[in-house]
């Protein structure tokens, strides 16, 4: 069931992605959402809040976005390439979904403090999003560690627990396979040249827990 933050959320992103974001009216969010101009403040605090709240917004959906498509191969190389062709289709889908992915910010977007906010405000800071944002660094590292998590899940693999199977191997296949969808969103690859296939030539003949 869609709550009224939801469809603030909601509102705000389609406002974002029709101007910039210094002219986007908080009345507007509301009159879209269908609520009150004090329930928009009494779920975001303020503007700044609300920004933040987007950007946490596409952190969190890359995340969620990133654990379906480990989730859609048993085989480790194939759950590698799955990651990078979700990194590379997340940061494609939209101005705010790329610079939190690449840390590429322009002047349309909100431009939160990642580091934690202080305010007086009586919203609760959780609600108002002013913890500390993820930067494109802790990104990765977050989807680097799900990978390493889900790969060491697999049946057969290597060792009890990733921190026990060549911890060092899975970082770095996995943190390979973040940062070459990255690198496509920046870059696209060249035509009859998919992401995956990127990531299957640069991975070693054999990734933890998979067959040579």
């Amino acid at each position: 069931m869609r709550t009224a933050r939801d469809a603030l959320l909601e509102a705000a992103a389609t406002a974002l992605e029709r101007q910039s974001w210094a002219v986007v009216r908080m009345v507007d969010v509301a009159a879209a959402a269908g609520v009150s101009r004090q329930t928009l403040y009494n779920e975001f605090g303020s503007k700044e809040g609300l920004g933040r709240a987007l950007v946490r917004r596409e952190a969190d959906a890359y995340l969620a976005g990133l654990d379906r498509a480990l989730a859609s191969h048993t085989d480790p190389r194939e759950r590698l390439a799955a990651v990078a062709e979700w990194t590379a289709r997340a940061g494609r889908g939209g101005a705010l979904a790329r610079a939190v992915l690449t840390g590429c910010w322009n002047d349309r977007l909100p431009s939160p403090v990642l580091t934690a906010v202080p305010s007086s405000s009586a919203v609760p800071a959780q609600r108002r999003a002013d913890g500390p944002l993820p930067s494109p660094a802790e990104l990765v590292a977050l989807a680097r560690d799900r990978a390493v998590a889900a790969l060491g899940a697999l049946p057969g693999a290597v060792g009890a627990s990733p921190a026990r199977a060549e911890p060092g191997a899975w970082g770095r296949a996995c943190e390979l396979a973040v940062r070459v969808g990255l690198s496509c969103v920046l870059v696209p690859p060249g035509p009859g040249t998919s992401v995956a296939d990127l990531v299957r030539s640069a991975l070693p003949r054999r990734v933890p827990g998979g067959a040579a």
